[in-house]
């Protein structure tokens, strides 16, 4: 088996349980390392900013996935009802 090593961030939300000014900092350095070319996986309901910085975006409700594609293809093109309804109640 060969075996390859991540260079990269995985986070889950992490600015859920910070104040306002602590999610704009982090929210800069994430887009940062991102600027740089870091690969990364982020869980986020942040939709402006995954719509800023990826490259990728995959929407999941429930643990499936219902859409993935590019940024502009997910927020501009909306094919399912769910997205569509996610994307209608969020601030982008």
């Amino acid at each position: 088996m060969i075996g390859v090593a991540f260079q990269g961030l995985i986070c889950f939300r992490i600015w859920s349980a910070l104040d306002p000014e602590l999610v704009a900092e982090v929210l800069a350095v994430v887009r940062d390392l991102a600027n740089e070319g870091m690969t990364m996986l982020l869980v986020t309901h942040e939709m402006r900013f995954a719509r800023d910085v990826s490259s990728k975006v995959v929407f999941m409700h429930q643990g499936r996935i219902h859409e993935e594609g590019t940024p502009e293809e997910i927020f501009g093109a909306p094919k399912t009802e769910r997205l569509q309804g996610f994307l209608a109640n969020s601030e982008f």
